[in-house]
């Protein structure tokens, strides 16, 4: 019997909550039924303080979205992960680092030297994505795809939506990163653009756009993934509900595995 992926939320989604209350809503999401959370920030709290709140709540820490590991930062880097508990470093690049081949191979190398950085630590390094890197070619390949060719440590973390806004089938994508991509951005939307190409719609709910969430968890499973990640940057409804509604659509459509474990419905 096929177990899915347990699931948990990118805190960005909440942020102005948390600027405000950080434990509060440290404490909703765990009562929405998500088995894990990635940072954004810690809204002026210490990582062990944080850490503990989220094992209490019974709650995995999984990643965070920090600074490239440097020699400059690796000390404090290294210190902020150990203390949150967690084991996925995740970074990014935008327009500029992805614009052509000598942004991505500089960007390629600083972030694989990141990735030598922590390894000793028990630490991996990864990028998450926008569009911009799927919206055009470099030297024949994907920008994404490129920068992946010319790394060994470094993993992705395929943000599914941002990936088929720049033009490209996540599912499909996701069958040439097998055992590199071991975290999943979870988003959805309604794909609409710009006169520009940028984005001119919020996001909404997982399951109420029009991303085929299905096809790409079950590409993600093939390819190696182990925690599927919820995240709206906004929402045109309530952002709360909206992140609840989500963990709801995932769970009961027997897609991720909420706080019971089973993939059911009863979070």
């Amino acid at each position: 019997m096929r177990m899915p992926l347990p699931l948990g939320l990118q805190l960005y989604s909440l942020r102005e909550a948390a600027a405000k209350d950080f434990p509060g809503v440290l404490k909703k999401v765990a009562a929405m039924g998500y088995r894990g959370v990635e940072f954004a920030g810690l809204h002026g709290m210490k990582p062990a303080e944080v850490a503990r709140i989220v094992r209490d709540l019974g709650m995995e820490c999984v990643s965070a979205h920090m600074p490239c590991p440097t020699p400059e930062n690796l000390s404090q880097v290294v210190d902020d992960a150990k203390a949150l508990g967690i084991g996925y470093i995740v970074t990014g690049g935008w327009i500029d680092q992805f614009k052509d081949a000598e942004a991505i191979k500089a960007f390629a190398a600083k972030v694989e030297a990141g990735a030598e950085l922590v390894a000793p630590h028990g630490l991996k390094v990864g990028i998450h994505n926008h569009w911009c890197e799927f919206d055009h070619t470099v030297e024949g390949k994907l920008p994404h795809a490129l920068f992946m060719s010319l790394t060994r440590k470094a993993f992705a973390q395929l943000d599914i939506y941002w990936a088929r806004f720049g033009g490209t089938d996540p599912a499909a994508y996701l069958g040439t990163l097998k055992g590199r991509v071991p975290l999943l951005h979870v988003k959805d939307g309604t794909l609409e653009k710009d006169a520009h190409g940028r984005p001119c719609t919020p996001h909404t709910a997982v399951g109420a756009g029009k991303i085929d969430t299905a096809a790409a968890i079950k590409a993600a499973e093939k390819a190696g993934a182990q925690w599927l990640l919820v995240e709206l940057d906004n929402c045109a409804t309530d952002m709360e509900e909206a992140v609840r509604q989500s963990a709801r659509f995932l769970v009961s459509k027997g897609l991720a595995a909420g706080a019971c474990g089973c993939g059911c419905s009863c979070s």
